[in-house]
Parts: C-alpha cells; sequence; structure tokens
C-alpha cells in the first residue's frame, strides 16, 4: 500500500476532502483517477470513515506507465477523514468526471446527467471545459451550487438544462456560449445575470422562473431572437422599458410575481400570442396593448384590474381571455368588446360586473363563458342571442 511523502501532503489531503475549499487540485486528483477507472482499474470500497480509499497496484495500471507514476508521486496514500455523506459525494464527482472523459474521448454530442446519474453534486469539475463538441448539456436536479468558469469553451453548445439545482450566481464566461439557444434555470437561488449575458443574441428559450429576482436588467432588450421568456415565481415589481425591444418575443409569463404595472412598450411586442400575468397586483393594462395583434391568450386573472382600456380591443387576434378574480376591483367591460370577433373563452368569474355591453352579442365564436360569482341577471340577455353555440357557466 503506498503512502504519502510526507505529514504535509497528508494534512492537505485531508483539508481538500473535508473543506472543499482548493477544490481545483482536488479535480486534478479525480481526473487521474478517473482514467484509470476508464482503463480497467478497480478501486476497493471504503470500509470505514478513517480507513484509507484503497490500494493502487501495478498490475492495476499496466496500460498507463506514465499516469501511474504520476499518480504515485504526487499521493501515496489517501487518508478519509470526513462523513459518508462526504464520501458519497467525492464519489459521485469521480463518476462525473468519468463521464465527462468519455463523452469528450468519444466527441459526445450530448451529455445528460440527469439520467445517466441518480447521485446530487455540488459542483462540477474543471474538465466540463474539455466537452468541446457538446451541443447539449442537461445538468438538472443535481443540487449544483456553482458552474466552473470552464463553461465557456464549450463554443458548440446551443442547449444547457440547469433546472432544479441551487446555483446562486452565474459565471462571467456564460456569455461566451454565443451559439447558446436554449437556457434553462428554473428552480435555482438566482437573483441577478451577469453583464456578459447580453452577448446571448441567439437566446430563443430562456427560462428564469422560481428564482428571486426583484428586477430583470435593462440588458434583456437585446436579447431580440428571444421568442420564450418565463420569469413566474419571482420577486418583480416592475419590468424594464426596454422588454419592448425582444421583437421576436412569442410567449411571455410573468404569473405569480409583484407586478403593479406593465410598462406601454409591451405594445411593442408584435409577435407576441400568449401573455400570462396572473396572480400579481395589476391594476391596469397599457393602452398600447391593442397593438398586439397576434396575441392570442391573455391570462390576467387574481390581480386588482379596475379597468380594461377601450384600446384593449384592437387586439382582434385573441382567443382566450381570463380575468377572473379580481373581486371587487373589475366592474364593467369595454363596450368594444365585440371587436374581439376571434374570442373563443371568457371568464369575468368573481368580479362586480353587472351588464354585459351590447356589443357582446356580435362574438360569434364564443364558445365558454364563465361568470361564477358575479352580479350578471341569469342567463344575460346577450349570451341568448348568441344561442346554443355558448356554453355559460354561472355558479352562484
Amino acid at each position: 500500500m503506498v503512502m504519502f511523502q510526507s505529514q504535509e501532503q497528508k494534512k492537505e489531503a485531508i483539508q481538500l476532502i473535508e473543506l472543499d475549499k482548493t477544490y481545483q487540485d482536488f479535480d486534478v486528483l479525480i481526473h487521474k483517477a478517473t482514467k484509470l477507472i476508464c482503463d480497467g482499474t478497480q478501486m476497493e470500497k471504503i470500509n470505514s470513515f478513517e480507513d484509507p480509499i484503497g490500494e493502487i497496484e501495478k498490475k492495476d495500471v499496466i496500460n498507463d506507465v506514465n499516469l501511474k507514476k504520476d499518480l504515485v508521486m504526487s499521493c501515496e496514500k489517501t487518508i478519509v477523514s470526513s462523513s459518508e455523506i462526504k464520501h458519497k459525494e467525492t464519489y459521485s464527482l469521480m463518476k462525473v468526471v468519468a463521464l465527462i472523459e468519455t463523452a469528450a474521448k468519444t466527441r459526445a454530442k450530448v451529455l445528460d446527467l440527469h439520467n445517466k446519474l441518480a447521485d446530487k453534486i455540488e459542483w462540477l469539475p474543471l474538465s466540463l471545459g474539455k466537452l468541446a463538441d457538446v451541443t447539449e448539456l442537461n445538468f438538472s436536479d443535481k443540487q449544483i451550487m456553482a458552474l466552473p468558469t470552464t463553461i465557456g469553451s464549450l463554443e458548440f453548445l446551443t442547449k444547457l438544462d440547469l433546472h432544479s439545482n441551487q446555483i446562486i450566481n452565474l459565471p462571467d464566461s456564460l456569455g461566451e456560449l454565443l451559439n447558446l439557444t436554449d437556457l434553462d434555470l428554473h428552480a435555482n437561488r438566482l437573483k441577478s445575470l451577469p453583464a456578459s449575458f447580453v452577448n446571448l443574441v441567439n437566446l430563443m428559450d430562456l427560462d428564469l422562473g422560481s428564482n428571486q429576482f426583484a428586477h430583470l436588467p435593462d440588458f434583456v432588450g437585446n436579447l431580440t431572437s428571444l421568442k420564450r421568456l418565463n420569469v413566474e415565481t419571482n420577486q418583480l415589481e416592475e419590468l424594464p422599458y426596454t422588454i419592448g425591444f425582444c421583437s421576436s418575443l412569442v410567449e411571455l409569463r410573468l404569473d405569480f410575481n409583484k407586478l403593479k404595472a406593465l410598462p406601454e412598450a409591451v405594445g411593442m411586442l408584435e409577435c407576441l400570442e400568449i401573455l400570462m400575468l396572473y396572480f400579481n397586483r395589476i391594476k391596469g393594462l397599457p393602452t398600447t396593448t391593442g397593438n398586439l395583434s397576434r396575441l392570442r391568450e391573455l391570462d390576467v386573472s387574481f390581480n386588482e384590474l379596475e379597468n380594461i382600456p377601450k384600446t384593449f380591443c384592437f387586439a382582434v387576434s385573441l382567443e382566450k381571455l381570463n380575468l377572473a378574480n379580481n373581486f371587487a376591483d373589475l366592474r364593467t367591460l369595454p363596450r368594444s368588446i365585440g371587436n374581439l370577433e376571434n374570442l373563443e373563452e371568457l371568464d369575468i368569474s368573481n368580479n362586480q360586473i353587472r351588464t354585459l355591453p351590447d356589443s357582446f352579442r356580435l362574438l360569434s365564436k364564443l364558445k365558454t363563458f364563465r361568470a361564477d360569482e358575479t352580479p350578471l341577471e341569469v342567463p344575460p340577455r346577450q349570451i341568448i342571442k348568441l344561442g346554443a353555440q355558448v356554453s355559460y357557466i354561472c355558479l352562484l
């Protein structure tokens, strides 16, 4: 059995494992040990908290003499003095390194740790930067706390899935992923984005949901290729005016935040088809929403909505409109609501709307109309005029 050449090396190894303060050096050792594993070396299992990891015999490294000599010179014995959980984390990391090494050697295009590795890991090794050919990475649901700066080396990466981790900050090198089109950061602990994020001009799908954002940076307007933006379940109180420069945006999800209003610039999103705003504190919609000529679905339920602007009825492509649960605040619908000739579903439940505008009868495509807990006459005469094609639901 090999031994450390000095007590100082032994002390250093213990410190590396227990405190993870210099994980870069430890990553090198893991990388070397993983090569042995990939070449057929077997490591003996850990018997107790104080026992050594195992013996490395000559017969186990005959396929890589130089690597064996390097490993023997660097350390002759690894003393494990941390808890069983730490052992498991270390071994899990070694498996990650092995997967990365294999993917790098085979020039793999896709690496999916979510399905290939059941273990949880807190950080990723620097060797991640070796995946020069990879285009898709899935590191979701692993309790990862940080990304290595070497992630910026993955110049061909187009899809990165990091949802359901514990990431607090993103490295500046993330902005070097110029070919990135899909980025899922859902369910982490993020409060901000690095300034280099502005370089991700090819990004089309960005999920920032279930984080801790109080605001979005102004440079979000530079993401002109963005088609889907999800920022639901955060702490947003306002949107930057520059959101209007996201000219390709098709879907915008802002539900479960603290928004009190939307900027007028929202009306510049000419490609927008889906706008989700439920569970906020919005009192009114901007007059420019009438410019959203492609808008098909709007949900502004569970807000503090007091009125709908007349200009909103110019959004004639609208098919689904949910105004429910604004309670005592919303009392009327715009007189020109009949202009929404493509409207198929309308929900005004739990509001104080007492009458429907005369133009309501022009909604010839309306199929479902909900008016639970409202003071409307039952059934409204406008609904009768629309005929049997409307499913009128009113639960008093």
